[in-house]
Protein backbone atom coordinates (compact mmCIF):
# COMPACT_ATOMS: atom_id res chain seq x y z
CA UNK A 1 0.00 0.00 0.00
CA UNK A 2 1.50 3.09 -1.09
CA UNK A 3 1.80 6.17 0.97
CA UNK A 4 -0.10 9.59 0.33
CA UNK A 5 1.69 12.19 -1.10
CA UNK A 6 2.99 14.76 1.15
CA UNK A 7 2.03 18.34 0.27
CA UNK A 8 4.70 20.81 1.27
CA UNK A 9 3.99 24.17 3.20
CA UNK A 10 4.75 26.09 0.41
CA UNK A 11 2.74 24.16 -2.17
CA UNK A 12 0.26 24.55 0.12
CA UNK A 13 0.06 28.35 0.80
CA UNK A 14 0.12 28.57 -3.39
CA UNK A 15 -3.08 26.58 -4.04
CA UNK A 16 -5.17 28.70 -0.75
CA UNK A 17 -3.45 31.91 -2.41
CA UNK A 18 -4.29 30.81 -6.14
CA UNK A 19 -8.28 29.40 -4.71
CA UNK A 20 -8.80 33.10 -2.30
CA UNK A 21 -8.12 34.62 -6.24
CA UNK A 22 -10.35 32.56 -8.26
CA UNK A 23 -12.90 33.28 -6.05
CA UNK A 24 -12.54 36.82 -5.71
CA UNK A 25 -12.17 37.22 -9.60
CA UNK A 26 -16.30 34.98 -9.84
CA UNK A 27 -17.32 37.19 -7.07
CA UNK A 28 -16.00 40.39 -8.91
CA UNK A 29 -17.86 38.63 -12.39
CA UNK A 30 -21.01 37.69 -10.56
CA UNK A 31 -21.57 41.23 -9.01
CA UNK A 32 -20.72 43.51 -12.85
CA UNK A 33 -22.63 40.67 -14.14
CA UNK A 34 -25.26 40.74 -12.13
CA UNK A 35 -26.14 44.74 -12.21
CA UNK A 36 -25.84 46.09 -15.94
CA UNK A 37 -25.80 49.45 -14.83
CA UNK A 38 -22.18 48.63 -12.84
CA UNK A 39 -21.31 46.57 -16.06
CA UNK A 40 -21.32 49.37 -18.37
CA UNK A 41 -19.85 51.62 -15.71
CA UNK A 42 -16.46 48.89 -15.77
CA UNK A 43 -17.05 48.87 -19.62
CA UNK A 44 -16.35 52.61 -19.64
CA UNK A 45 -13.50 52.27 -17.07
CA UNK A 46 -11.58 49.72 -18.94
CA UNK A 47 -12.44 51.77 -22.16
CA UNK A 48 -10.62 55.09 -20.13
CA UNK A 49 -8.12 53.09 -19.11
CA UNK A 50 -7.09 51.57 -22.68
CA UNK A 51 -7.14 54.96 -24.13
CA UNK A 52 -4.49 56.21 -20.59
CA UNK A 53 -2.09 53.38 -21.81
CA UNK A 54 -2.69 53.16 -25.96
CA UNK A 55 -3.85 56.27 -26.79
CA UNK A 56 -0.72 57.72 -28.54
CA UNK A 57 -0.41 55.04 -30.45
CA UNK A 58 -3.66 54.54 -31.69
CA UNK A 59 -4.66 58.00 -32.69
CA UNK A 60 -4.74 58.17 -36.43
CA UNK A 61 -3.04 61.82 -36.19
CA UNK A 62 -0.26 64.02 -34.17
CA UNK A 63 -2.16 65.49 -31.47
CA UNK A 64 -0.08 68.31 -31.65
CA UNK A 65 0.23 68.86 -35.40
CA UNK A 66 -1.17 71.66 -37.08
CA UNK A 67 -2.74 71.86 -40.53
CA UNK A 68 -3.48 75.62 -41.67
CA UNK A 69 -5.08 73.83 -44.39
CA UNK A 70 -7.67 72.08 -42.60
CA UNK A 71 -9.06 74.44 -39.91
CA UNK A 72 -12.25 74.54 -38.13
CA UNK A 73 -13.05 71.56 -40.38
CA UNK A 74 -16.81 70.12 -39.52
CA UNK A 75 -16.57 66.46 -37.63
CA UNK A 76 -16.30 64.05 -41.26
CA UNK A 77 -14.78 60.48 -41.60
CA UNK A 78 -11.59 61.98 -41.90
CA UNK A 79 -11.84 63.61 -38.60
CA UNK A 80 -13.93 61.90 -36.53
CA UNK A 81 -14.70 65.06 -34.45
CA UNK A 82 -13.91 67.89 -36.59
CA UNK A 83 -10.57 70.08 -36.30
CA UNK A 84 -9.54 73.37 -34.13
CA UNK A 85 -8.37 76.66 -35.30
CA UNK A 86 -4.81 75.47 -35.57
CA UNK A 87 -5.93 72.34 -37.99
CA UNK A 88 -5.53 69.57 -35.14
CA UNK A 89 -7.70 66.88 -35.15
CA UNK A 90 -9.59 66.74 -32.20
CA UNK A 91 -10.59 62.81 -31.97
CA UNK A 92 -6.66 62.11 -31.46
CA UNK A 93 -6.55 64.87 -28.57
CA UNK A 94 -9.57 63.94 -26.82
CA UNK A 95 -7.81 60.49 -26.67
CA UNK A 96 -4.68 61.47 -25.91
CA UNK A 97 -5.80 63.69 -23.06
CA UNK A 98 -7.36 60.70 -21.43
CA UNK A 99 -3.90 59.49 -19.59
CA UNK A 100 -2.95 63.01 -18.36
CA UNK A 101 -6.71 63.72 -16.39
CA UNK A 102 -6.40 59.88 -15.48
CA UNK A 103 -2.92 59.93 -14.47
CA UNK A 104 -4.14 63.12 -12.32
CA UNK A 105 -7.05 61.71 -10.81
CA UNK A 106 -5.22 58.19 -9.73
CA UNK A 107 -2.84 59.82 -8.58
CA UNK A 108 -4.21 62.70 -6.56
CA UNK A 109 -6.85 59.99 -5.05
CA UNK A 110 -4.30 57.41 -4.41
CA UNK A 111 -2.33 60.17 -2.31
CA UNK A 112 -5.38 61.71 -0.56
CA UNK A 113 -6.24 58.03 0.27
CA UNK A 114 -2.80 57.16 1.93
CA UNK A 115 -2.50 60.23 3.68
CA UNK A 116 -6.21 61.20 4.85
CA UNK A 117 -7.44 57.66 5.21
CA UNK A 118 -4.95 56.75 7.64
CA UNK A 119 -4.88 60.39 9.19
CA UNK A 120 -8.63 59.49 10.32
CA UNK A 121 -8.52 56.18 11.24
CA UNK A 122 -5.67 56.94 13.48
CA UNK A 123 -8.17 60.00 14.64
CA UNK A 124 -10.51 57.89 15.35
CA UNK A 125 -9.13 54.40 16.88
CA UNK A 126 -6.54 56.33 19.04
CA UNK A 127 -8.03 59.60 19.77
CA UNK A 128 -6.57 61.86 22.08
CA UNK A 129 -4.29 64.37 20.61
CA UNK A 130 -3.99 62.58 17.53
CA UNK A 131 -7.87 62.90 17.40
CA UNK A 132 -7.28 66.74 17.95
CA UNK A 133 -4.53 67.58 15.65
CA UNK A 134 -6.10 65.62 12.66
CA UNK A 135 -9.45 67.34 13.39
CA UNK A 136 -8.20 70.78 13.67
CA UNK A 137 -6.24 70.05 10.39
CA UNK A 138 -9.32 68.76 8.54
CA UNK A 139 -11.32 71.79 10.28
CA UNK A 140 -8.97 74.74 8.68
CA UNK A 141 -9.33 73.13 5.22
CA UNK A 142 -12.95 72.86 5.10
CA UNK A 143 -13.19 76.86 6.21
CA UNK A 144 -12.24 78.17 3.09
CA UNK A 145 -14.31 76.94 -0.74
CA UNK A 146 -12.28 73.98 -2.48
CA UNK A 147 -11.83 75.41 -5.37
CA UNK A 148 -10.96 78.48 -4.41
CA UNK A 149 -8.13 76.48 -2.26
CA UNK A 150 -7.03 74.62 -5.43
CA UNK A 151 -6.13 78.07 -7.78
CA UNK A 152 -4.23 79.36 -4.70
CA UNK A 153 -2.54 76.22 -3.67
CA UNK A 154 -1.75 76.47 -8.30
CA UNK A 155 -1.39 80.06 -8.67
CA UNK A 156 0.96 80.01 -5.20
CA UNK A 157 3.34 77.02 -6.54
CA UNK A 158 2.60 76.80 -10.43
CA UNK A 159 0.32 75.74 -12.71
CA UNK A 160 2.16 72.09 -13.27
CA UNK A 161 0.91 68.45 -13.01
CA UNK A 162 2.29 68.18 -9.71
CA UNK A 163 1.00 71.07 -8.08
CA UNK A 164 -2.17 69.79 -9.75
CA UNK A 165 -2.23 66.97 -8.26
CA UNK A 166 -1.51 68.24 -4.87
CA UNK A 167 -4.12 70.65 -4.60
CA UNK A 168 -6.60 68.20 -5.23
CA UNK A 169 -5.78 65.55 -2.74
CA UNK A 170 -4.88 69.01 0.14
CA UNK A 171 -8.99 69.85 -0.85
CA UNK A 172 -10.34 66.04 -0.68
CA UNK A 173 -7.86 65.41 2.60
CA UNK A 174 -10.99 66.67 4.75
CA UNK A 175 -13.91 64.14 3.19
CA UNK A 176 -11.68 61.14 3.72
CA UNK A 177 -10.05 62.07 7.29
CA UNK A 178 -13.84 62.31 8.65
CA UNK A 179 -15.14 59.22 6.88
CA UNK A 180 -12.20 56.92 8.11
CA UNK A 181 -12.64 58.73 11.38
CA UNK A 182 -16.27 58.07 11.82
CA UNK A 183 -15.82 54.88 10.54
CA UNK A 184 -12.71 53.36 12.70
CA UNK A 185 -14.32 54.99 16.07
CA UNK A 186 -17.43 53.38 15.54
CA UNK A 187 -15.47 49.62 15.02
CA UNK A 188 -12.64 49.88 17.87
CA UNK A 189 -14.66 48.54 20.70
CA UNK A 190 -16.11 45.61 18.15
CA UNK A 191 -15.66 41.94 19.08
CA UNK A 192 -13.24 41.04 16.79
CA UNK A 193 -11.12 43.97 17.57
CA UNK A 194 -10.85 43.59 20.92
CA UNK A 195 -10.43 39.63 20.18
CA UNK A 196 -7.66 40.74 17.82
CA UNK A 197 -6.32 43.01 21.34
CA UNK A 198 -6.51 40.22 23.66
CA UNK A 199 -4.18 37.61 21.06
CA UNK A 200 -1.24 40.21 21.84
CA UNK A 201 -1.64 42.03 18.52
CA UNK A 202 0.22 45.85 18.82
CA UNK A 203 -2.71 48.54 18.39
CA UNK A 204 -0.74 49.93 15.61
CA UNK A 205 -1.16 46.33 13.59
CA UNK A 206 -5.11 46.17 14.82
CA UNK A 207 -5.70 49.34 12.64
CA UNK A 208 -3.80 48.33 9.75
CA UNK A 209 -5.06 45.04 9.45
CA UNK A 210 -8.57 44.86 10.93
CA UNK A 211 -9.91 48.90 10.77
CA UNK A 212 -8.56 49.17 7.54
CA UNK A 213 -10.31 46.14 6.24
CA UNK A 214 -13.56 46.54 7.30
CA UNK A 215 -13.69 50.51 6.43
CA UNK A 216 -12.54 49.76 3.13
CA UNK A 217 -15.68 49.01 1.44
CA UNK A 218 -17.08 52.83 2.02
CA UNK A 219 -13.71 54.23 1.55
CA UNK A 220 -13.87 52.41 -2.35
CA UNK A 221 -16.89 54.25 -2.96
CA UNK A 222 -15.31 57.37 -1.69
CA UNK A 223 -12.42 57.12 -4.07
CA UNK A 224 -14.80 56.21 -7.06
CA UNK A 225 -16.29 59.39 -6.45
CA UNK A 226 -13.41 61.94 -5.78
CA UNK A 227 -11.85 60.17 -9.11
CA UNK A 228 -14.58 62.23 -10.84
CA UNK A 229 -13.93 65.37 -9.02
CA UNK A 230 -10.37 65.28 -9.47
CA UNK A 231 -11.05 64.87 -13.13
CA UNK A 232 -13.27 68.22 -12.96
CA UNK A 233 -11.33 69.75 -10.76
CA UNK A 234 -8.32 69.65 -13.13
CA UNK A 235 -10.22 70.23 -16.39
CA UNK A 236 -11.50 73.48 -14.14
CA UNK A 237 -8.19 74.90 -13.17
CA UNK A 238 -7.08 74.05 -16.74
CA UNK A 239 -10.41 76.08 -17.92
CA UNK A 240 -9.97 79.19 -15.98
CA UNK A 241 -5.99 79.42 -17.38
CA UNK A 242 -4.29 78.04 -13.82
CA UNK A 243 -3.93 74.08 -15.03
CA UNK A 244 -1.84 72.33 -17.30
CA UNK A 245 -0.70 74.78 -20.60
CA UNK A 246 -1.39 74.39 -23.93
CA UNK A 247 -0.77 72.74 -25.78
CA UNK A 248 -0.96 69.57 -24.21
CA UNK A 249 -4.54 67.65 -24.76
CA UNK A 250 -6.65 68.12 -21.76
CA UNK A 251 -10.10 68.22 -21.74
CA UNK A 252 -10.26 71.37 -20.00
CA UNK A 253 -8.19 73.42 -22.28
CA UNK A 254 -9.94 71.90 -25.16
CA UNK A 255 -12.98 72.99 -23.75
CA UNK A 256 -12.15 76.36 -23.13
CA UNK A 257 -10.52 76.72 -26.72
CA UNK A 258 -13.71 75.66 -28.32
CA UNK A 259 -16.18 78.02 -25.89
CA UNK A 260 -15.70 80.81 -27.95
CA UNK A 261 -16.55 79.14 -30.88
CA UNK A 262 -19.82 77.79 -29.96
CA UNK A 263 -21.31 81.38 -30.93
CA UNK A 264 -19.90 81.68 -34.33
CA UNK A 265 -21.19 77.85 -35.06
CA UNK A 266 -17.85 75.47 -34.31
CA UNK A 267 -19.42 73.35 -31.96
CA UNK A 268 -17.63 70.69 -32.47
CA UNK A 269 -14.62 71.84 -30.43
CA UNK A 270 -16.31 71.98 -27.23
CA UNK A 271 -18.77 69.56 -27.50
CA UNK A 272 -16.51 66.15 -27.96
CA UNK A 273 -13.76 67.38 -25.33
CA UNK A 274 -16.61 68.04 -23.03
CA UNK A 275 -18.41 64.60 -23.46
CA UNK A 276 -15.59 62.63 -22.49
CA UNK A 277 -15.29 64.60 -19.47
CA UNK A 278 -19.02 63.54 -18.37
CA UNK A 279 -18.31 60.01 -19.70
CA UNK A 280 -15.32 59.95 -17.38
CA UNK A 281 -17.11 61.41 -14.52
CA UNK A 282 -20.82 59.42 -14.72
CA UNK A 283 -18.14 56.60 -14.80
CA UNK A 284 -16.70 57.28 -11.33
CA UNK A 285 -20.40 58.12 -10.18
CA UNK A 286 -21.78 54.73 -11.15
CA UNK A 287 -18.98 52.67 -10.49
CA UNK A 288 -18.56 53.05 -6.89
CA UNK A 289 -22.22 50.71 -5.85
CA UNK A 290 -19.87 47.89 -7.57
CA UNK A 291 -16.84 48.65 -6.04
CA UNK A 292 -18.70 48.51 -2.61
CA UNK A 293 -19.75 45.40 -3.33
CA UNK A 294 -16.61 43.50 -4.35
CA UNK A 295 -14.99 44.66 -1.83
CA UNK A 296 -17.31 44.40 1.28
CA UNK A 297 -16.50 40.97 2.59
CA UNK A 298 -19.82 40.86 4.26
CA UNK A 299 -21.48 40.70 0.94
CA UNK A 300 -19.41 37.86 -0.56
CA UNK A 301 -21.17 34.11 -0.45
Amino acid sequence: MTAAPIIKAPQRRTSARFAALSSNLAHARYVIGGNPVTGFAFLLLFLLIFCALFGPWIVPYDPLASDTSATLQAPSWKHWFGTDQLGRDIFSRVVVATRLDMTIAVTSVALVFAVGGLAGIASGFFGGWTDRIVGRIADTIMAFPLFVLAMGIVAALGNTVTNIVLATAIINFPLYVRIARTEASVRREAGYVMAARLTGNSDLRIALTTILPNILPIMMVQMSLTMGYAILNAAGLSFIGLGVRPPTPEWGIMVAEGAGSIISGEWWIALFPGLALMLAVFCFNLIGDGLRDIVDPQRRT
